[in-house]
């Protein structure tokens, strides 16, 4: 009877890495991230333009339609804050934020800009770099 209620807690377990996975993208798009980089990629209006939208401690002028990223590292692993800029569609499909590093499936998109990422893999890491710092 033992090695029944171990083989539940073992399948739990394994229930539980799974949904992980599916919430984070674990590995880095690039080598390191710099978190002052990712400040400003994250306060430009040019690049990043996430402060259009979400709150950030030190942060002036931002805009509140997304919720704060204050204290964001004490909720998510940088996994799932990178997945969360990589393409949020695959947290909520339903999501109003952008993908910023998705290209495939993108269906409204300017010629110019198709199959070009919203923010390349090194802007990626710095902006979770800098995220990672906010407990």
């Amino acid at each position: 009877m033992r090695w029944i209620g171990a083989a539940v807690l073992l399948a739990m377990a394994s229930c539980a890495t799974d949904a992980h996975r599916r919430d984070a993208i674990d590995a880095p798009f690039a080598p390191t991230g710099d978190a002052a980089r990712g400040r400003e990629v994250f306060a430009s209006r040019d690049v990043g333009r996430c402060i259009l939208c979400h709150g950030a401690p030190g942060i002036e002028g931002a805009g509140n339609v997304g919720p704060s990223l204050a204290g964001v590292a004490s909720r998510l692993t940088t996994g799932q804050i990178r997945l969360r800029i990589a393409d949020i569609t695959r947290v909520n499909p339903d999501a109003v934020m952008p993908t910023f590093h998705r290209v495939e499936g993108m269906v409204r998109v300017a010629p110019e800009y198709r199959g070009k990422p919203a923010l390349d893999a090194q802007q990626v890491e710095d902006v979770v770099a800098w995220l990672a710092t906010l407990k």
